[in-house]
């Protein structure tokens, strides 16, 4: 099975815009989450797909590889899904570009799930932790996902799911995915669908698909760069 990382990252953030070259103690945002990913030693090759000069020649740099992307995506899927197309590859794993405390052992769940999917049923697999504060199963930022009784994704959304009439626990998504090369290339063949716009969740167009996405609990939370307080709290984590 040959594996690829693709780190999708693109400039311009709606909350932070440059936050990928931005200084976390000594390196940029992007080559920590660059460096993270590569560090694993858990991919055949990592690749960043971008659309910006300064992020192609700062990975370069580095001596990684670049796919410079031609299209303006809408959704980070899009962008893996145009950089692997004519790659050799069976298991793709997207890993946000602001993530530089991506953890070893979330992308190594993700990849064991395919390895022992010897019946190859999953098409695509991603991660969910507990919510324990209400604040956040109400909060519309945090998507919230509920599984079959063999944790398959039945839906995914920004309201509070399920509603707890009795004693149970909701989920969030976090949103690292591992998809096999043809899932995520039938996504990309795929306009978006109603649900999907709806609740603006990329995730549940592989729902609407009739995808089968396997959900695997996770104590990774990350710290998800998507504004200057949070890379003022990343500062202080790195020490």
């Amino acid at each position: 099975m040959r594996i690829i990382a693709v780190i999708p990252a693109r400039f311009e953030a709606q909350r932070f815009p440059g936050k990928l070259l931005a200084d976390l103690n000594g390196k940029t945002v992007l080559q920590r989450t660059y460096e993270a990913v590569v560090n694993t030693h858990l991919f055949d090759a990592v690749w960043v797909a971008t659309d910006f000069d300064e992020i192609e020649t700062h990975i370069k740099s580095l001596g990684g590889k670049v796919f410079r992307s031609t299209i303006d995506h809408d959704c980070g899927s899009n962008r893996v899904a145009e950089c692997v197309q004519d790659m050799d590859a069976d298991l793709v794993i997207n890993v946000q570009g602001d993530e530089p405390f991506i953890s070893q052992k979330a992308l190594s769940d993700l990849i064991k799930a395919f390895k022992n999917d010897t019946a190859k049923t999953i098409d695509l697999a991603s991660l969910m932790i507990p919510i324990w504060k209400k604040e956040d199963l109400e909060n519309p930022n945090v998507v919230k996902v509920v599984t079959d009784q063999q944790g398959r994704a039945l839906y995914f959304s920004r309201a509070p799911i399920p509603f707890m009439r009795a004693e149970g626990q909701a989920f969030r998504h976090v949103g690292i995915y591992a998809f096999r090369k043809s899932a995520l290339l039938d996504f990309y063949a795929q306009v978006p669908t109603p649900l999907e716009l709806a609740e603006k969740i990329e995730a549940i167009r592989y729902l609407e698909m009739g995808k089968v996405m396997q959900m695997l609990p996770t104590d990774f939370v990350g710290v998800g760069i998507d504004t200057p307080q949070d890379l003022e709290r990343a500062k202080v984590l790195l020490g």
